[in-house]
């Protein structure tokens, strides 16, 4: 494994944070935020900035392309993408002129995660019916594919008018965005994904990263039986980083819980208990602790899924301070990434990492 061309990048939902009185931060704040945590994110080093899209109370961004237009201007070389844009409520040409714009804007760093969401709300939001929940996708991914080739497209399908001969502006320098889709576990997003020779991002977000060892077989299987050209699998998972391992945990445990818990009220899950967040923290999938207890945990990770990318969901604390969320960014950056490109370069993963 080359260490070297092993990327790291940040993902954020836009979650209120508090401020230095303690009080939750208006949505326009959060957003200014995000912007503060991109600009050092670029300063010290990570590769990636992905922001997702929701339409709940608890985040603040439900328009990645703006916030990543702001966030471009502000920025000179870190990667720029959504995580994921929900592509079912929404219209593939509009993505696709919307992140060409950015990408003008950015020098050619910009990049787009597809998804279905983890939520629903856009559905009803925009006026579309959740029983066409399959369909939507089906038929939207593969206009954006047709897209991406920055050529005259005939299309059609039953979902949104047809085209005939479309040409779409603006074009890309580059004449191609980069494009993943993210998947949370479901055998038939990897085949998608590999038939349409994308990248494949794998959203680990608890229990042992060890059970999507298989989508990642499957997905390289796939593209070389499909004939498609594999890209980079990446994996993003919730992560902070303190001082200590006991500061990382107090900071972290209380936001996250109660964001956890008003989740899970809405799908039947019972509330989190001390100890489960403990065993995740020691085995699972939440990458909370000091800089060398994170670095030792994702460069596990990455050598027992092979991926050519790490992004750290650094504000799934939920209301974590303003000012720990940037000194996690500021930790991730100067001492986690160095440290994993440390950890992979040797022959061997130390012992303590097992």
């Amino acid at each position: 494994m080359d260490a070297s061309a092993i990327e790291f990048g940040i993902d954020t939902f836009g979650d209120l944070p508090r401020d230095d009185r303690g009080g939750i931060m208006s949505h326009p704040q959060a957003i200014r935020a995000v912007v503060d945590e991109a600009v050092l994110a670029d300063e010290v080093g990570i590769d990636a900035l992905t922001v997702g899209e929701h339409h709940r109370p608890e985040y603040a961004i439900s328009s990645p392309e703006t916030v990543l237009a702001g966030i471009a201007t502000a920025t000179k070389r870190i990667r720029l993408g959504s995580g994921v844009t929900v592509l079912s409520s929404d219209d593939p040409v509009r993505v696709f002129q919307r992140f060409a714009t950015v990408d003008a804007l950015s020098n050619g760093r910009a990049e787009v995660i597809l998804g279905r969401g983890s939520f629903t709300e856009s559905f009803p939001l925009f006026g579309y019916d959740l029983k066409d929940y399959e369909v939507l996708f089906e038929e939207k991914i593969d206009l954006f594919h047709q897209l991406l080739d920055e050529t005259p497209v005939t299309w059609e399908g039953t979902t949104r008018a047809a085209l005939h001969d479309a040409d779409v502006y603006p074009k890309t320098e580059s004449g191609r965005l980069k494009t993943w889709v993210g998947v949370g576990g479901s055998p038939q997003s990897v085949l998608r994904t590999a038939h349409y020779g994308f990248g494949l991002m794998l959203a680990i977000i608890g229990g042992s990263p060890e059970r999507f060892v298989p989508y990642v077989d499957l997905y390289r299987k796939a593209t070389e039986q499909l004939g498609t050209v594999a890209q980079p699998v990446g994996m993003h998972s919730p992560g902070f980083v303190a001082a200590t391992d006991e500061e990382a945990k107090e900071l972290f445990y209380p936001g996250y819980r109660e964001i956890r818990d008003r989740i899970g009220a809405l799908r039947g899950w019972p509330p989190l208990r001390r100890e489960e967040f403990d065993a995740d923290v020691a085995g699972g999938s939440l990458y909370v602790g000091s800089a060398e207890t994170v670095a030792r945990k994702i460069a596990r990770a990455i050598r027992t899924l092979d991926v050519g990318r790490f992004d750290m969901i650094y504000s799934a604390a939920g209301t974590v301070s303003a000012a720990a969320r940037l000194r996690s960014v500021e930790l991730y950056g100067t001492r986690v990434i160095p440290r994993v490109r440390g950890l992979l370069a040797e022959s061997r993963i130390p012992e303590a990492v097992r």
